[in-house]
């Protein structure tokens, strides 16, 4: 399968989430999404992304975004589960590596965020 310049992929091999830069020779030059390093992929080892992990990846790659804050207050306090939610993002994307794992803590976050703060998706 051809991807094109652009496109949200999942690198199968170790579940990260990346965007398309281009081809050489029969691989696929990919990288994290707003920049990083760059790694070639054979396309066999690639995916879609799916709807979800594309509007995460967005979401990070995008440097003038609302990011969600674990300062998040209900009722005048903290809201616990921005913390609990945020830890758990941060922990599952260690050194920026963009897991299945991260981006599904990210979006479940992202959701927490919009739904209980009335934040911007």
């Amino acid at each position: 399968m051809t991807y094109r310049v652009g496109a949200y992929v999942v690198d199968t091999r170790e579940g990260r989430v990346a965007q398309v830069i281009g081809h050489r020779g029969g691989r696929v030059q990919v990288r994290m999404p707003g920049g990083g390093l760059v790694w070639e992929v054979p396309p066999c080892a690639l995916r879609p992304a799916l709807g979800e992990e594309r509007e995460a990846m967005r979401f990070l790659a995008n440097s003038d975004a609302v990011r969600p804050s674990p300062e998040g207050v209900k009722g005048g306090r903290r809201c616990e589960d921005c913390d609990a939610l945020s830890a758990a993002w941060r922990s599952a994307s260690v050194a920026g590596q963009y897991t299945d794992t991260a981006v599904d803590a990210l979006i479940r976050f992202r959701n927490h965020w919009r739904l209980e703060h009335g934040a911007p998706a």
